[in-house]
Order: C-alpha cells, then sequence, then structure tokens
C-alpha cells in the first residue's frame, strides 16, 4: 500500500509541474498538487491577489511618483488640508481634507487602474472613501462657533445629555 501511494504522489508531483496555476486565488491541496474544487476561499492561502485596479496607475518605464499619482494626489490634498488646519484655518482645512478623500472613491470609481490607492476591493474602497471624506465634511460644516449646517435634531439630542 505504501508503494502505491508512494508511486501516486510521484505521479501528483509530477502533474504539480505541469499544472500552471492562473488563478490567483488557488493554494495547493495536501499533496502540493493546486487544485481550486469550490468558489469557497481555501484554508490556507499562500499568497494574497492584488486589489483589483492595484496595478500602475501610469506606464513602467514612467518615473515611480508618475506611476502612483492618485495616490499621490490624495496624499497631498490632505497634506495641504493639514497644513491650512495648522495656519488656524479650521473649518476651511478640514473642508480639504474630506474634499481630497472624496475625490479618492471618485478616482477609484472612474479610473481602471489607481495604484496604490486601491486597498481593498473597487467598491469597499469608494465606500470608506466616501463615507469617511462625506462625514468629516459634514462635521466641519457643523463645527462651532457659527455652523454653515445646523441639523435640529442635534440640539436636542444635546439637551439631553449636558445639563446647563
Amino acid at each position: 500500500m505504501s508503494a502505491e501511494k508512494a508511486a501516486g504522489r510521484a505521479e501528483n508531483t509530477a502533474e504539480a509541474e505541469e499544472i500552471e496555476v492562473r488563478d490567483p486565488v488557488s493554494a495547493p491541496d495536501a499533496e502540493g498538487v493546486p487544485r481550486r474544487t469550490t468558489r469557497r476561499f481555501p484554508l490556507f492561502t499562500r499568497d494574497t491577489a492584488r486589489p483589483e485596479g492595484g496595478g500602475r496607475a501610469a506606464a513602467g518605464d514612467a518615473p515611480a511618483p508618475a506611476r502612483q499619482w492618485p495616490v499621490l494626489l490624495v496624499l497631498g490634498l490632505v497634506g495641504i488640508g493639514l497644513l491650512i488646519t495648522a495656519l488656524d484655518v479650521f473649518r476651511a482645512g478640514t473642508l480639504v481634507i474630506g474634499g481630497a478623500l472624496l475625490a479618492g472613491a471618485a478616482l477609484r470609481w472612474l479610473l481602471p487602474s489607481v495604484g496604490m490607492l486601491a486597498v481593498r476591493s473597487r467598491f469597499t474602497d469608494i465606500v470608506t472613501y466616501g463615507v469617511l471624506g462625506l462625514v468629516i465634511v459634514l462635521l466641519a460644516l457643523m463645527a462651532q462657533p457659527d455652523p454653515l449646517l445646523k441639523i435640529p435634531f442635534l440640539k436636542d439630542a444635546l439637551h439631553f445629555t449636558v445639563d446647563s
């Protein structure tokens, strides 16, 4: 019986050398043969797949910063927003930061390849960047003193939490 197993393993090893793994999520089974029998992820992964759209945003012969221009644009805008906030223009700086995240969501939605701006799946990135950007913009608009956006039920909610 052990001779048959050894022959089977040798056969599987030969098959493993011949099999070309095209699916980035497939993993070898117990004998080391790459197989994908179900649509479920394997129990043990050997590698991680790059996010959809995670390739270079520019041609490979372009310099490194040009290949990653979407994430550099978003980070640059966030840096400008932080600088504006540090110069004591809180509302404008936070609006720039929120706008940068909304721009990141728009870039992730519109462009097929966004480089390192692609962290997760396209849907998750768009929702994450969009929700965080929207919340930051809304909070900046509601910041005291003299809020530009007044939501009536928030004042009532605050009335029940703080005693005058």
